[in-house]
């Protein structure tokens, strides 16, 4: 219903579809770029303050929670109240801590900053809002199509931000950096978040139906067996993602290259990433979306195994880089759009936010355990190996999947 209004009335251009996706995708790029970018500050912020690597880790850790907790909040209030008051509050908690990380003396006030307030920032501004608003403005023929440039967008912003934040950092230092990343963030979410104003229709009624509430909404998606464990897959790419986002410029470093290659490893991943997510959406028009995320988590662990068995350079680095950019973000049109097809698109930012949420508890554990076991062991390996693992576990998960609208029962219409 919402998107036939969209397309065929009358509407000047900035509430034309292509407008609304084209800002949709720079608000998506200015919300995942300079988080994509935070494991370039690690070894200078910790080398400053004398902190441990887990102590950053834990910061980020709790950022990815919170993240993943104020997601399904966030996601609900974007369905009810609509997507750009949302994006606005997000903006001004992500630009916040950005500006205040550089502030932080001590860890609570690091975890403060760079874990509570970026968390539930990033809740409200993410590219898990802006799907949720192309769901409701783009056809269902079109919809995987636009998941995909919404998501290879955020992509396009790790690809611009990685080598802009150890720009920054190389001429202004790391705190200098923050600082600006904070303005940056904010003046491009608040201007571009203005075009996603609205929110969605409710379903069309049938006979004696009624709309569902949030909460009937919720507790039928938490009995429908693909949806958990589409939830339970979706624990493994955020694990992946954190870990090796924060994780692996250091992990280069100690392996004794320039911290460089730290920069241009997370721009890799996100240029090669555009190109994974736009096909991933191209590809989930046509192909069943769990196949597709079980070839895509398979893929991630054979590759993870060719990178610790190889010995590191610089060739190694990007090779690994760009293969992974293609596998990166590719998870999320199939995951949205599975979401889309069980459900609709009338609550699809809180409950595609449950299964974020599910998301977000990996990268809590990923980007944590990867602090603790170096501190503990020195090393990342035992890290690398439970990443295989995890692959080999999602890919198991999705493949009973069924790419099938749920059987709703009537809901009588209240007397």
């Amino acid at each position: 219903m919402s998107q036939d209004r969209s397309e065929t009335a009358v509407t000047p251009f900035w509430r034309a579809v292509p407008f609304i996706i084209v800002c949709g995708s720079v608000v998506a790029m200015a919300s995942f770029g300079p988080r994509s970018s935070m494991g370039l500050f690690l070894a200078p912020m910790t080398e400053t303050r004398g902190w441990s690597r887990e102590t950053f880790a834990l910061a980020i850790a709790i950022q990815n929670l919170l993240w993943g907790l104020g997601q399904p909040i966030a996601g609900g209030f974007a369905d009810r109240y609509g997507t750009t008051r949302v994006l606005i509050a997000g903006a001004l908690l992500t630009g916040a801590a950005l500006i205040l990380m550089p502030l932080s003396t001590s860890p609570f006030m690091f975890h403060l900053s760079a874990g509570v307030l970026f968390g539930l920032g990033l809740s409200a501004c993410s590219f898990s809002i802006v799907l949720a608003a192309f769901g409701r403005i783009v056809s269902p023929a079109r919809r995987s199509i636009a998941f995909g440039i919404g998501t290879a967008a955020g992509s396009f912003g790790q690809f611009l931000f990685a080598p802009l934040g150890q720009a920054l950092i190389d001429t202004q230092g790391w705190q200098n950096a923050l600082q600006t990343l904070g303005f940056l963030t904010f003046g491009l979410i608040f201007l571009f978040s203005l075009a996603l104003k609205g929110k969605p229709w409710p379903q069309p009624l049938q006979g004696s139906e009624r709309d569902q509430t949030i909460m009937e909404a919720l507790s039928e998606a938490l009995r429908h067996p693909s949806y958990l464990l589409l939830v339970a897959g979706f624990f493994v790419c955020g694990f992946h993602l954190a870990f090796v986002t924060v994780h692996l410029p250091a992990y280069l470093i100690d392996r004794g290259l320039d911290p460089v290659w730290g920069g241009w490893s997370i721009a890799c991943i996100g240029l090669f990433n555009i190109i994974g997510a736009l096909a991933a959406g191209q590809l989930g028009q046509r192909h069943p979306k769990q196949i597709m995320l079980v070839w895509i988590y398979l893929a991630r662990a054979a590759l993870i195994v060719f990178f610790v068995l190889t010995p590191i350079s610089p060739v190694t680095v990007l090779i690994f880089s760009a293969a992974l950019g293609l596998l990166w973000l590719a998870t999320v049109p199939p995951t949205s759009g599975l979401v889309a097809v069980m459900f609709g698109p009338r609550y699809m930012a809180m409950l595609f936010g449950v299964v974020f949420l599910s998301h977000q508890i990996g990268s809590f554990i990923g980007v944590w355990l990867g602090g603790r076991l170096y501190d503990t062991t020195g090393s990342y390996d035992v890290v690398w190996w439970i990443s295989v693992a995890l692959g080999l576990f999602a890919a198991a998960v999705h493949w009973p999947i069924k790419e099938q609208e749920i059987d709703r029962p009537i809901i009588a219409a209240a007397p």
